[in-house]
């Protein structure tokens, strides 16, 4: 963001003097529109400078200050720089327009708002030495659109640096817990499972099931996600099973899953909670595995349970199949399809 203002610092700068070249007929006093096109010069090459040197420092308040204080006088300037009937363009140009984004980028979107009230200050000031020309409600309805033009460059260069912030942070963390995945998914993940499944004691083996679970949520930023991040809700789903039933849910998740609605998310994470409790409860399943891959623009979610498995045609389905499992995905204009034999397990698949 400094570097693209430095740039465009200049190319105003070389607009400004070539605004005053070619309108100096109108210029009343030649000598104070040259020295406040150096004044601007002057600031452009120092902070030039400092952007090579050290660009922080440009964040600080006293070159913010001093760039919304010379922007001000090249717009008050103007006033006494050329005759008061001029109809150019003013003599500082757009160059004013960097003091706000430079206070937007430095004390966000209402420190650059603010920085353009000042340069909106500076222009009615301008209009007063002038004296405002007729129809006077032009000149007003003029006034008031540079002020918003000026204060909107700020607020908008400050929205734009915010969020930068947030998503190099957002960056940042993600790549630390990848680095921390990659460390841990071939140790220490594989070795609580393997505690798990080998020990004799159910006290040992629930805690490295728990350890895993939590270090699993941390990897995948659960606690952080939002409504939209379906494989978030689907280990909550799993994390309630084995918190039941003593059991393990392995929660496979395809990297290029569409973007469902929170609506969709919900959906499905209540159906695949409802047929875990199924499973665990009348299959009396001992491992499951939640997959959920991209289908025809939409996901498809399969739930399988190494449980007793039942009879499709003879069993009639129960009120939680019914309504928590298939009512709930075609609320989302979904639909769900259970396939069970007896001794070899159930499927429950999803398509939303």
């Amino acid at each position: 963001m400094l570097q693209g203002l430095g740039a465009f610092r200049w190319a105003a700068w070389l607009w400004m003097a070539a605004v005053f070249l070619v309108s100096r007929d109108e210029v009343e006093h030649p000598w104070l529109g040259v020295g406040l096109v150096a004044l601007a010069l002057l600031l452009t090459a120092v902070e030039t400078h400092m952007l090579r040197d050290d660009p922080i420092r440009l964040l600080r308040p006293v070159p913010v200050v001093a760039e919304l204080a010379v922007g001000a006088v090249l717009i008050l300037g103007d006033g006494w720089v050329k005759q008061a009937s001029h109809s150019g363009q003013a003599i500082g140009s757009v160059w004013p327009v960097a003091g706000p984004m430079v206070a937007g980028v430095a004390f966000g979107p209402w420190a650059g708002a603010g920085g353009g009230l000042v340069l909106g200050a500076a222009r009615l000031g301008a209009a007063v030495v002038n004296g405002l020309p007729h129809p006077a409600a032009h000149a007003v309805v003029g006034l008031v659109s540079g002020t918003l033009f000026y204060a909107v460059a700020g607020a908008v260069a400050g929205y734009i640096v915010t969020l930068l912030r947030q998503a190099e942070t957002a960056v940042a963390d993600n790549r630390a817990r990848e680095q921390v995945a990659r460390t841990l998914h071939d140790g220490v993940l594989q070795t609580l499972a393997l505690v798990e499944r080998r020990s004799h004691d159910p006290a040992l083996a629930r805690l490295a099931r728990e350890q895993e679970r939590d270090l699993r949520a941390y990897l995948f930023g659960d606690a952080q996600a939002p409504a939209t991040d379906i494989g978030a809700a689907l280990r909550s789903a799993a994390a309630r099973f084995e918190d039941a039933f003593d059991g393990r849910v392995s929660v496979l998740v395809a990297d290029d899953l569409p973007r469902l609605e929170p609506a969709a998310v919900a959906a499905v994470a209540g159906a695949v909670g409802e047929a875990l409790t199924n499973a665990g409860k009348h299959g009396h399943a001992r491992n499951v595995t939640v997959y959920v891959e991209p289908d025809r623009g939409g996901v498809f979610c399969s739930v399988k349970d190494d449980g007793c498995g039942f009879d499709t045609d003879a069993t009639p389905a129960g009120v939680g199949l019914a309504r928590s499992v298939r009512g709930r995905v075609a609320d989302v204009g979904g639909r769900a399809e259970v396939r069970s034999t007896p001794d070899e397990g159930t499927e429950v698949c999803l398509w939303v």
